[in-house]
């Protein structure tokens, strides 16, 4: 295990980057133990910035991510491609006697646990944060699940729609009067994955201070309610529930969507007064600067209908490439709505390689992907491989390599049905 100190000195120049490291958090080792979204997430975040993930299967039930998707191509469904990513997979029985003890010689070579089962799930099978760090106190435990790991709701399951719901997100989402949607992904997962790499990284820098580890736990739920902004100050205040407001956010003015001629629909946000004096002139309406239902950010908010109503009109008469042409010249914050065809083909992604191809063994083609978020001037992150096609494809290499287990141990192993 590693617990390197961080520098302090200045900040290196920037595209140097290091061919020698496959990203930032090279050297790490990462057990993920969690299953479909939320564990899988932080697992390929954590891989994508140079971690060695070794995924935990069971023998018997492998992730059913491995079968999730909207779409299956050549009988393969595609989500697995991305969140399986740059991770080794092997399979064990925690249910076992064996499964647990070969699972606390694994994490005494790991610098974290990533697992997203109910709580104290962990505890029943002898595999708590005091027996995994008891030969290893600088470990990381991340533990997501949907309400924490306290609190009168902690045994309850929690999917990230429930989080949603509870968290407070589904309640301001949609339109007035209508049941509440979801966004069409499983936001809360992703964000309680955010949050557990955040926590991660945060307790790693402690431990390079002190050479311990800790819990981290983070909850499906309070992910969705950190992003909340003003809501609860505003209840606890003033008594003001927030509502959802359909494609605008209520006292925030002009930022809304507008449909071009074209038939296009077009972010325009200008609700900062010196954005929004530059989308008056751009629209040939400098009269708009100085009227008194427009003059700041609050009078517009108050007149948000009105504001709204006048850019609608400007931005109907006129193609798309025309709007967002004069806008951006004119320094105005604009841009259409993309489908996920227009999100591949833009020359700005891939740019920036955000469309990376993955190599999936599964159907022996190139898939291509998401690509790595931040950027890293000196350590760049990057897709390795696509995550391996079979479950425990790398068992040999994991038992033998780190805990010297022998061929003839990893046979009987899975005859007995423990890995």
């Amino acid at each position: 295990m590693k617990t390197s100190a961080t520098s302090h000195g200045a900040p290196e120049p920037a595209h140097q980057v290091d061919e020698a490291v496959n990203g930032p958090l090279d050297g790490l080792r990462v057990i993920e133990l969690g299953t479909v979204v939320a564990g899988p997430f932080a697992g390929r975040l954590l891989a994508d910035y140079g971690a060695d993930v070794i995924k935990v299967e069971d023998p018997r039930r492998p992730d059913p991510l491995r079968d999730w998707g909207q779409r299956a191509y050549h009988g393969h469904k595609l989500w697995w491609t991305v969140h399986a990513r740059n991770k080794r997979c092997i399979t064990l029985d925690l249910r076992s006697v064996a499964g647990q003890n070969l699972l606390a010689d694994l994490a005494g070579q790991a610098d974290i646990v990533i697992e997203n089962f109910r709580p104290g799930t962990l505890e029943r099978w002898d595999l708590g944060y005091e027996r995994l760090s008891a030969a290893n106190p600088g470990l990381i435990l991340a533990r997501i699940s949907g309400f924490g790991q306290t609190g009168p709701y902690r045994e309850r399951p929690g999917y990230a729609a429930v989080a949603e719901a509870m968290g407070g997100l589904r309640a301001i989402n949609g339109y007035p009067g209508e049941a509440p949607p979801r966004m069409g992904i499983s936001l809360g997962d992703s964000l309680g994955g955010l949050f557990a790499v955040q926590g991660v990284l945060a307790a790693l820098h402690r431990r390079a201070v002190t050479g311990r580890g800790q819990v981290v736990d983070v909850s499906l739920a309070e992910a969705c309610m950190a992003m909340l902004e003003s809501a609860i100050p505003e209840y606890d205040k003033t008594g003001y529930i927030r509502r959802p407001s359909g494609t605008r956010l209520e006292g925030i003015a002009p930022s809304n969507l507008y449909r071009s001629r074209d038939d296009r629909w077009l972010i325009v946000a200008a609700n900062q007064d010196t954005v929004f004096a530059r989308l008056c002139r751009a629209m040939n309406r400098s009269e708009l600067i100085d009227d008194d239902r427009f003059r700041d950010h609050n009078a517009r908010g108050q007149h948000q209908n009105e504001i709204d109503t006048i850019v609608a009109s400007w931005v109907a008469e006129r193609q798309a490439g025309d709007v967002l042409k004069i806008l951006g010249e004119a320094g105005v914050v604009a841009g259409p709505v993309y489908t996920v065809d227009e999100i591949v083909a833009d020359p700005h992604f891939a740019a920036r390689e955000m469309i990376v191809d993955h190599k999936d063994e599964r159907l022996g083609e190139i898939v291509r992907g998401p690509g790595i978020v931040p950027k890293f001037s000196r350590t760049a992150g990057r897709v390795r491989w696509a995550g391996p096609a079979r479950p425990g494809v790398d068992n040999a290499a994991v038992y033998g390599g780190l805990l010297g287990v022998d061929a003839e141990q990893l046979r009987r192993w899975a005859q007995d049905g423990v890995i």
